[in-house]
């Protein structure tokens, strides 16, 4: 009898369309879920016949308590090679193999980029009112070459940021909790304090991943140094920033505005307050989702159903 195989949180409903699922045949019988769970409750209730489980990175968490709730669960499958909403060692207790996937290129830092320029050129804002039939327009936009651009987190995704940043002609600083001159000066960006880089940054981007160490790395002090003309940019995952604070310093205009992909409760609620603010660009985690990231996400995915199904799991996490 084939297994049961669950691919989560398929939004756009690629997951069948984009690889060739074909190899699995007769070995497993796939359920698509394209939305959200509403609770970890619903989660445990819709996967409790699942021998398989395929996520989409930490849209869907698998803490010790799902993963307990989960007795026929075998095999879990991310995107990629890192998810910080699994519990490796509870899996590894409940005896459920976890294994990744590759990824493609640097998706995220051309969103960053984006956010960036619709904050500084209002390029969407205007789009939306020309559709809506005004006339011409009404922005006054700012020129990103010249400005000094905070990179925290000078990683694979900050690195590459921050050469876009240097074509467009912005100066960059950069900043982490382990960050050195040396590395600094290696990618060709100027080192500064935290204190430093939040005082004069024109835009702050972050690049960091989400830890122990850096949830609410960036606090409500960091953000009472930003310049009133600054802007904040996250790409990278919401609860880095402290959000209460972030809420009130948009809403005080204590800051020019935001770009934020990422958010502490994903998807964002729709009452949320942030959806109400006109200083607040908004996309809904975008980073990582395009066409090529998601054909490799899922192509792997077969590859690691078949060699754990052979009794050789590839890709493992542990």
């Amino acid at each position: 009898m084939p297994l049961r195989c669950a691919i989560l949180d398929d939004y756009q409903n690629v997951a069948l369309k984009f690889v060739d699922w074909s190899p699995l045949n007769g070995k497993i019988d796939i359920t698509v879920f394209d939305t959200p769970f509403a609770s970890q409750d619903e989660a445990i209730r819709a996967l409790q016949d699942f021998e398989i489980v395929c996520a989409m990175r930490e849209r869907t968490p698998f803490p010790r308590e799902v993963l307990a709730a989960l007795p026929k669960l075998k095999l879990l499958l991310t995107s990629g090679m890192r998810n910080a909403s699994f519990d490796l060692e509870a899996a590894k207790d409940s005896g459920v193999t976890v294994c990744g996937t590759g990824g493609v290129g640097n998706a995220t830092a051309s969103l960053a980029i984006g956010l960036m320029l619709e904050l500084t050129r209002r390029i969407g804002f205007e789009n939306a009112r020309m559709h809506a039939g005004e006339l011409w327009q009404t922005t006054m936009g700012q020129d990103v070459e010249g400005m000094t651009l905070g990179v925290v987190g000078l990683g694979k995704l900050g690195t590459k940021v921050a050469a876009i940043a240097k074509a467009l002609g912005m100066k960059v600083i950069a900043w982490s909790q382990n960050l050195t001159p040396e590395a600094c000066a290696a990618a060709g960006v100027t080192y500064a304090s935290k204190d430093e880089l939040f005082a004069t940054a024109d835009i702050v981007t972050i690049h960091t991943i989400l830890s122990k160490r850096t949830r609410g790395l960036i606090s409500a002090d960091d953000l009472a140094r930003m310049k009133p003309t600054s802007y904040l940019v996250n790409t990278a995952r919401g609860p880095i920033v402290d959000e209460a604070a972030l809420l009130d310093a948009l809403q005080r205009k204590a800051i020019a505005g935001a770009g934020l992909d990422t958010f502490s409760v994903e998807p964002l609620p729709l009452d949320h307050p942030l959806r109400k603010l006109d200083n607040v660009v908004l996309t809904p985690h975008l980073g990582y989702v395009t066409e090529t990231n998601y054909r490799k996400y899922y192509g792997d995915m077969v590859e690691d159903i078949a060699a754990w199904l052979k009794g050789a799991p590839i890709r493992e996490m542990t």
